[in-house]
């Protein structure tokens, strides 16, 4: 009988692979994610169910809480120079927002390989998704997910956060029959509180107000409000209100049709007056006449069949009340991100969040010092 202390060399390594690769399968298998905290003790178990979605950022599952039952969203970000201020800046500033219209902050937990974000699982997906399987909205259909969508920017203001990244694709929807609109993603967002004023042009280029694109101080909220006007009118009429119609991929066109406010309602849409004039208040070019956020709210238009839960007086109420707070303190959150910044040794992929990161997506949420003008500007859609 051949013993491990006489065996070759090559069949010592030969059984080691081995169980290795059959290590690996049955944890992949099982779909468990190990997470643990800073100290390398574990915290938690969350079953893995699917991929959800994936970009530059890294990749997002959905899981489960093997005690809870309960869904999350978990974005996975490879440890070492991926975890820098943009991450640190959108933990931070995600996890002090509190509001129904917000994806909720779950906390922050390190794999061996990976920092992970959990947080609130929207099941609906993107309102950019549903608006591609209706081509436009109706009016009404609009107005309702356009309120909630200034009610969330309102509150995130309210705290002095601007979003700076507001799209479709950063709007996701609940799963119920009223869907509501969850806003997601604040890796651009920025605080006036803790930061000076925006100097940085960021954003989605379809999306970026005049102001944003000159490369001086701005005002990041009001940046914010054109933002969701171009959100508003892609519901209304299924396109984006500055790219050519004859050249839509041209982000040169683009730049120069949003730096001279150019855009039209097609004739096969009918809108109302309210509608039309309250685009023409957004869509202005000087940032001091635009309308605001506050005036918004006050607005025919918008006030027209507005919900009780997103009026001021509800909204206040629920911040008497109170939310249910993460569990984890700002040093806390702090100490871990520090951690993750730290490189890793060894395999990096796949060994713990049970499946495989492609980081070479490239998203179009674009630095304006990485676009050629002369070129297209693609869109990447991820869920998360």
């Amino acid at each position: 009988m051949l013993s491990v202390r006489n065996a070759p060399a090559e069949s010592f390594h030969f059984f080691s692979l081995l169980s290795s690769v059959l290590f690996l399968r049955l944890s992949l298998f099982c779909g468990l994610c190990l997470l643990f905290n800073n100290s390398g003790v574990e915290m938690e178990r969350y079953e893995v169910i699917k991929d959800i979605g994936s970009g530059n950022f890294g990749v997002a599952k959905l899981v489960r809480d093997v005690w809870s039952k309960e869904l999350y969203a978990v974005k996975f970000i490879e440890r070492g120079q991926m975890i820098d201020e943009h991450v640190k800046r959108e933990i931070m500033n995600h996890r002090s927002l509190r509001h129904p219209n917000i994806v909720r902050f779950k906390e922050v937990l390190l794999t061996p390989t990976h920092l992970a974000i959990t947080m609130e699982y929207a099941s609906g997906g993107e309102l950019f998704e549903r608006i591609c399987n209706a081509g436009r909205f109706s009016e009404d259909e609009a107005r309702f997910f356009f309120q909630q969508l200034i009610s969330g920017v309102s509150y995130c203001h309210s705290l002095q956060i601007c979003h700076r990244d507001l799209k479709l694709e950063n709007t996701l929807l609940d799963g119920s029959s009223a869907p509501r609109l969850k806003i997601c993603d604040f890796g651009y967002s920025k605080s006036s509180v803790l930061h000076s004023q925006p100097k940085s042009t960021v954003g989605t280029p379809a999306y970026i107000a005049p102001e944003v694109l000159t490369r001086k101080e701005y005002d990041g909220k009001i940046a914010d409000v054109w933002s969701c006007g171009v959100t508003l009118y892609v519901m209304l009429v299924g396109s984006y209100p500055f790219e050519d119609p004859d050249d839509p991929k041209n982000f040169r066109k683009t730049i120069a049709r949003i730096l001279s406010v150019q855009y039209t309602i097609p004739d096969y849409v009918r809108i109302s007056m309210e509608c039309n004039h309250l685009l023409s208040r957004i869509f202005v070019a000087d940032p001091e006449q635009r309308i605001t956020i506050a005036e918004i709210k006050k607005h025919p238009w918008f006030m027209k069949n507005l919900p009780l839960e997103l009026t001021d007086a509800f909204q206040e109420r629920f911040d008497r009340e109170g939310a249910e707070l993460p569990s984890q303190s700002v040093e806390e959150i702090d100490s871990i991100i520090e951690e993750a910044k730290k490189p890793v040794e060894g395999p990096k992929i796949g060994h713990v969040i049970g499946g495989s990161l492609d980081l070479s997506d490239v998203d179009a949420d674009l630095d304006l010092d990485d676009i050629d003008a002369s070129g297209d500007s693609g869109e990447f859609v991820c869920q998360l």
